[in-house]
């Protein structure tokens, strides 16, 4: 087995400048997003000793010791020698990626940190998904404990990577004794992120499906990495959900986001968007519209037993959302130019995206006779 790396080791060496002898933590995707925000919050802490930072570029934090390498080279094991707790956050999830692309870098990626954080003697890993995994259901219950079955299926963006990941975090303390696998699952993440459901927000009607019983949690990216520090300095462990403090209706959020509703059948909304999605038109498929219908509302229990509270309301998250996608226009999950949207008009614009699927639908029929 190698030595330690020579500036980890030099870090193990010396104490805080509180005096404490904390942990040596290593961060993937530490370059940007969640990743970076992290980063920034262990190297500032005095509870913790040193922060290693690995991306496949360099991040903008000084304090930290950066390795630049892509997390499915084996050779990261070398880089995490040293480390007492990893937290694996490069994971792509963009909207644009190609979906086995995205699932190959994914699983891949939680696969080898996880091998190589067992080889490198290091005895956390802090692994974060999403609430999604608990799957957006008419009979959940409001809110969900952290150990409510994971419903999901693979039919949302990026919930099947996420539900692999998480069965890999089951196995790993089996597969490598001694260890410990922590896995934080946040609700509808905000602040500076992409994703069909912050594009939903970018909609000139909000999409309401008939019958449906939405239920909205938000958790502020400020929160979430609070969350993280929580399990990175072990004042608490196993699955842990981390959002606001309850939820909103769906009729409050149209009160408080001042945007209308436009009600569809379940059959015409989910028919639609799976016709969109398969011919290219949008990059959300049907299985996305689920988390906007039912609730998957989680409770934070063991975050909050261990004295953790988040500093955002669901209402503040929602303002900033609202701040952050204005002047944008998204229908059905497809971001529409200025001069596209202005053409659309509201309703509008929904209405044609549905008729460029039938459109379509017809164009390919006709030309198979």
């Amino acid at each position: 087995m190698s030595s330690p790396d020579p500036q980890v080791r030099a870090a193990r060496n010396h104490s805080t400048p509180g005096g404490a002898r904390g942990p040596v933590v290593a961060v993937t995707g530490a370059a940007t997003g969640i990743g970076a925000l992290l980063t920034e919050r262990l190297a500032a802490s005095e509870e913790v000793k040193q922060v290693v930072a690995l991306d496949e570029r360099r991040g903008e934090c000084d304090a930290a010791q950066w390795h630049i390498l892509d997390v499915r080279d084996p050779a990261i094991a070398d880089k995490l020698r040293g480390a007492d707790v990893v937290v694996h956050l490069a994971l792509d999830l963009d909207l644009g990626s190609e979906a086995a692309a995205r699932t190959a870098y994914n699983v891949r990626g939680t696969q080898t940190v996880l091998t190589a954080a067992a080889a490198a003697g290091v005895h956390r890993v802090v692994l974060c998904t999403s609430a999604m995994v608990y799957g957006a259901l008419e009979d959940n219950e409001l809110p969900l404990s952290e150990d409510a079955e994971l419903r999901a299926t693979a039919e949302a963006t990026g919930v099947g990577d996420l539900l692999e990941i998480e069965r890999l975090a089951r196995r790993a303390p089996r597969a490598h004794p001694g260890l410990n696998v922590t896995v934080v699952r946040p609700a509808v993440l905000v602040g500076g992120t992409d994703t069909a459901l912050t594009r939903y927000f970018e909609s000139p009607r909000l999409l309401v499906v008939a019958g449906s019983r939405p239920a909205w949690q938000f958790c502020h990216v400020e929160d979430l990495v609070s969350a993280l520090e929580y399990a990175v300095l072990e004042k608490v462990d196993g699955e842990l959900a981390v959002g606001c403090d309850g939820w909103l209706e769906q009729e409050e959020v149209e009160e408080l986001s001042g945007i209308r509703r436009m009600e569809l059948p379940s059959a015409v909304a989910l028919g639609a968007a799976a016709r969109l999605h398969r011919i290219g038109l949008t990059p959300s498929p049907a299985g996305d519209l689920a988390y906007t219908m039912y609730p998957w509302v989680v409770s934070g229990s063991r975050l909050h037993d261990a004295g953790w509270r988040p500093r955002w309301t669901n209402e503040e998250v929602l303002a900033q959302l609202l701040e952050e996608v204005a002047g944008r226009h998204t229908v059905v999950g497809r971001r529409l130019g200025r001069k596209d949207a202005t053409a659309a008009g509201a309703a509008g614009a929904t209405v044609a995206l549905l008729g460029a699927a039938a459109v379509v639908r017809r164009a390919r029929k006709a030309r198979r006779r």
